[in-house]
């Protein structure tokens, strides 16, 4: 397999610091046949493109996976699973033409200041365009009106290493009180169980980023450090992981 390092560049989550990616290069075919492989060392899919963090000076980003079989919801979690019950999911293969209407609200009213403002049509179709790989569409329907998408990935693979991968989550601000962000990520769950699938990969797990750590309140997950996969299986342990991890290192 062949790799490339992007130039740095401005990080997006932490202000002050610079990031680079480590960015898979290879043809549609290969890309495809390898994309298991490399999201299970941490990588992650933005449009064609699969790539890791690089950066030389910080390794403050973590891939961060859920065994969606040892999953338990935690008391909040399913006060807010009983809220939203009048809600309902659907799932499609192809974007439909209300995508991105609700994309771009999403991004003008709650991500005004980040990496994807201002949206635009062409930002919106590069982002979801892949040759080698067609998305799941995570649907959710107040009655007949959409409010939520969550753009999902297959993982493909021998069983014990399948699953999904969470690409992105954007739904309607108005909905703000019914913690829609979450409230998703559970029914991505319930959409790997049903599957009967292994692991939903949420991504990147930044611990100094307020706006990342939603991530880590699924409790058993696993942080992709070092190499390997680290199990947390509660507040208490992931707080230890947090404050190892910020204990510099003797030289």
């Amino acid at each position: 397999m062949k790799f490339g390092v992007t130039q740095p560049f401005e990080c997006s989550y932490l202000p002050g610091h610079e990031e680079q990616l480590l960015v898979y290069v290879g043809e549609n075919a290969s890309t495809a046949l390898h994309y298991p492989q490399l999201i299970h060392a941490g990588f992650r899919r933005s449009g064609g493109q699969v790539y890791r963090p690089y950066c030389q000076h910080c390794s403050a980003c973590h891939s961060i996976r859920l065994p969606v079989s040892d999953f338990s919801p935690s008391r909040s979690q399913r006060r807010l699973l009983n809220k939203n019950k009048r809600f309902s999911i659907k799932t499609a293969e192809q974007p439909n033409p209300h995508y991105y209407p609700l994309y771009e609200r999403y991004i003008n009213q709650r991500h005004s200041d980040g990496s994807m403002y201002p949206p635009t049509r062409a930002q919106f179709d590069s982002f979801l365009a892949c040759e080698w790989n067609t998305p799941l569409f995570i649907e959710a329907y107040d009655e007949d009106k959409l409010i939520a998408v969550a753009v999902t990935d297959l993982i493909d693979g021998p069983s014990g290493t399948d699953g999904y991968s969470a690409m992105y989550t954007f739904y309607d601000p108005d909905y703000h009180s019914a913690s829609l962000g979450t409230w998703m990520i559970l029914q991505q769950i319930a959409q790997t169980r049903q599957q009967g699938k292994t692991y939903l990969f949420l991504g990147y797990q930044i611990d100094a980023c307020n706006k990342m750590n939603y991530k880590n309140r699924f409790f058993p997950y696993e942080r992709y450090i070092n190499h390997r996969w680290l199990r947390v299986d509660s507040e208490q342990q992931a707080q230890k992981l947090t404050t190892l991890l910020q204990t510099p290192t003797p030289l």
